[in-house]
């Protein structure tokens, strides 16, 4: 199926609505964005960012050490650290971060990050992405929202001095997830707003933008977004799995189970797909002979008993 196809598939799935409001659900568990620590998303945050700050071929040799051997280079970035002065300090404590990051020890992998970038002196550029990536790490443990807002509102501020719209973006959509992490929904939409209109063909900032909106209570304007979520990514199996929660709870059973079905079936061993299924087997709906078992599924992902249907773009 092409591309054009599938997203106007998922299109079709939302179902018309007629204005917002939330229909009755069969108490379903939401998609997983919880305001919980993901610290699987922290490091794809982490190491998504660009793989070096500065032309720097040990940087590089750094980073490629902490993919497999994170141990070594969090020693090849104490030994860097012990004569590194100025720029170089910021890459050795880079270096550093990427070491704690790939071995999951959040706090140091924090306080590395922001030393670099306080480390990084007058280069704005740099001292927005260390502190982006300072935000991931903080983002990454329990009551660390705070924290990583404070460091995203300083990231903001240097990404837009040098007007780069892609860190902005970015930063816009990590800020969403830490403001609902903090229970200020409004100031997450203004935020994902920015990211849409800076970003308009950012798919994750559309699809956030809908799994808020459907949390908040607003379907029409959760429809629309993520319509335009399955344009920008129409194989993203988080876009299908959102497409047949708005369905749902617009009243649009037969949309929902259409969607789901195509999350199993497109991406079977995906989280998304496990909770497609999940879904699936709450209301009764066939998934295929290779959809995978709720019960193989695990933590957010599982299926529960009729939990409250809460949700959050983080």
């Amino acid at each position: 199926m092409s591309l054009v196809l599938i997203a106007t598939a998922l299109m079709l799935q939302t179902g018309p609505l007629v204005g917002d409001g939330m229909a009755p659900s069969l108490g379903l568990p939401m998609i997983d964005r919880p305001t919980a620590p993901n610290r699987r998303r922290a490091v794809s945050e982490i190491t998504a960012r660009p793989e070096r700050i500065d032309d720097s071929n040990k940087l590089t040799h750094c980073r490629e050490t902490a993919d497999h051997d994170p141990d070594a280079a969090a020693e090849m970035a104490t030994d860097w650290l012990s004569g590194a002065k100025d720029s170089q300090r910021a890459e050795a404590e880079l270096c550093l971060g990427y070491a704690y990051s790939a071995q999951e020890a959040w706090p140091m992998a924090e306080q590395a990050f922001l030393a670099g970038r306080d480390a990084a002196g007058d280069n704005a550029l740099n001292r927005a992405r260390l502190g982006a990536m300072a935000a991931s790490a903080a983002q990454a443990q329990e009551g660390g929202a705070d924290r990583a807002l404070a460091a995203l509102d300083k990231a903001r501020v240097d990404a837009k001095a040098v007007n780069d719209p892609s860190l902005i973006v970015s930063i816009a959509v990590d800020r969403s997830r830490a403001l609902v992490a903090l229970k200020r929904n409004d100031e997450a939409a203004a935020a994902l707003a920015e990211a849409r209109t800076l970003g308009p063909d950012n798919g994750q900032a559309w699809l956030l933008s809908a799994t808020l909106s459907r949390r908040m209570n607003h379907l029409a304007d959760a429809q629309t977004q993520i319509q335009t979520a399955a344009k920008l990514t129409p194989l993203d199996p988080e876009v299908g799995l959102e497409a047949g929660v708005i369905a749902m709870l617009a009243g649009h059973e037969d949309a929902a189970r259409k969607s789901w079905e195509s999350t199993v079936k497109t991406s079977p061993q995906s989280e998304a797909g496990h909770q497609a299924a999940a879904y699936l087997q709450q209301i009764g709906g066939t998934s295929g002979a290779n959809a995978p078992s709720p019960s193989n599924a695990t933590g957010a992902n599982a299926a529960s008993s009729k939990p409250s249907p809460q949700s959050s773009p983080g």
